[in-house]
């Protein structure tokens, strides 16, 4: 079971029916795939399809595949790109190239969904490894349930396979990634024969919106539309309201520096939070963003204001005893220089520039630059490699 977590709620409901469906994952992709993977479809037994694979281009094969595979339960891995033989009927308009794996989802086929999906309301780690490839087809479609604090459920087969596979999806669930593992068929470390696709459903990440302005119930709303787990703290009562802030997860009352040094103590940030402080006045933006540039491993730590105001916040920030390094770090002004003037332009541009700084991208116009449009860490071997 590979779904993502926006077809989750109706597969579980079919699940809980007792109604078979087909759930059909990107696992792999090559060059300027459009999805990555982890990207789900599922067909329920109604014949209604949830989710898309590539935005329209290789769906209508699919729904045909997962058809079949609801009737006889076999699962299956297609490729789909501009180098297949079937290119012409449904290959990848946009380019590059996608493995699609199809299977069958139902109560006597995986009994541990309904906990998995548990998990993930809960925001509790888990990842699910299925076996896509094995030279024995009744190896395919075998899932192994991988959580960080306790033994896994479920089997791929082997104990071999199982202990291979367990150490490793740790790793991927641990780093927020979703990919394919290479083992041999017994699970060897040296060799080829069994992939595994490892879906892993960390925690959302963290958005925390320091500053409760105007510019900060925009921020907020675009973070929560990007999947982030959205704080807006301030130490001023009446401005930080739920009602003013409909789109955050939480809104706290505190000064920013404590909170954040607080969550940080607790271990509850991690490389993939964010941090935007608008609030637009030295007296709490200087000490939050000292604990925040001090602090390893955020993905982005930016500040609202105009030049003169960066100006002033970093000479505020060396007078702390920030250094260049951690100064380095600072986006400020805040966003990418897209002409924003209202605060939803504002929350834009913000948008972009941690998007950029979460792919390492320069953020330049698509036109400007050449090669691959979805350009991703490669995480499986190349086409070639699987033929």
């Amino acid at each position: 079971m590979t779904a993502s977590r926006d077809v989750l709620p109706a597969l579980l409901g079919w699940w809980r029916d007792g109604r078979p469906c087909a759930l059909a994952t990107v696992v792999a992709t090559w060059s300027s795939a459009p999805r990555q993977p982890g990207t789900s479809m599922l067909v329920g037994p109604d014949g209604s399809v949830v989710g898309s694979l590539s935005g329209g281009c290789v769906e209508g094969d699919v729904y045909a595949v997962a058809e079949q595979v609801l009737a006889d339960g076999s699962a299956t891995v297609r490729r789909y790109g501009v180098s297949d033989a079937d290119a012409a009927d449904v290959g990848l308009t946009c380019g590059g190239v996608i493995d699609v794996f199809v299977e069958r989802v139902d109560p006597a086929g995986f009994a541990d969904l309904a906990v998995v999906g548990a998990d993930v309301d809960a925001g509790r780690p888990v990842a699910v490894a299925t076996a896509v490839r094995h030279p024995d087809p009744l190896v395919v479609g075998r899932r192994l349930v991988v959580r960080p604090d306790r033994g896994p459920s479920g089997t791929l087969g082997s104990a071999r396979r199982d202990d291979a596979v367990v150490d490793d999806a740790r790793g991927l669930l641990s780093a927020g990634h979703a990919g394919v593992l290479t083992y041999g068929p017994d699970g060897e470390r040296r060799g080829a024969g069994l992939e595994v696709f490892v879906a892993t459903y960390a925690p959302r990440p963290r958005m925390l919106v320091f500053g409760a302005t105007d510019h900060a119930v925009a921020v907020a709303a675009t973070g929560s539309f990007l999947g982030y787990r959205v704080t807006v703290c301030d130490a001023r009562p009446v401005f930080a309201t739920t009602s003013r802030f409909p789109a955050a997860d939480e809104v706290v009352v505190d000064w920013p520096h404590r909170y954040l040094r607080s969550q940080a103590d607790r271990g509850l940030l991690d490389e993939r939070t964010v941090v935007c402080v608008l609030s637009h006045d030295p007296k709490f933006d200087v000490p939050v963003l000292e604990v925040a540039l001090r602090l390893p491993g955020l993905r982005y730590v930016g500040a609202m204001g105009s030049r003169r105001t960066s100006e002033r916040t970093r000479a505020a920030l060396r007078g702390a005893g920030v250094t260049e390094g951690e100064l380095a770090r600072l986006s400020s002004p805040i966003g990418l220089d897209l002409g924003a003037r209202t605060p939803e332009e504002t929350a834009v541009s913000v948008a972009a520039e941690i998007i950029a700084a979460r792919q390492g991208n320069g953020a330049l116009p698509l036109r400007l630059v050449d090669g691959p449009i979805h350009a991703a860490p490669r995480t499986t071997a190349s086409p070639a490699e699987h033929d």
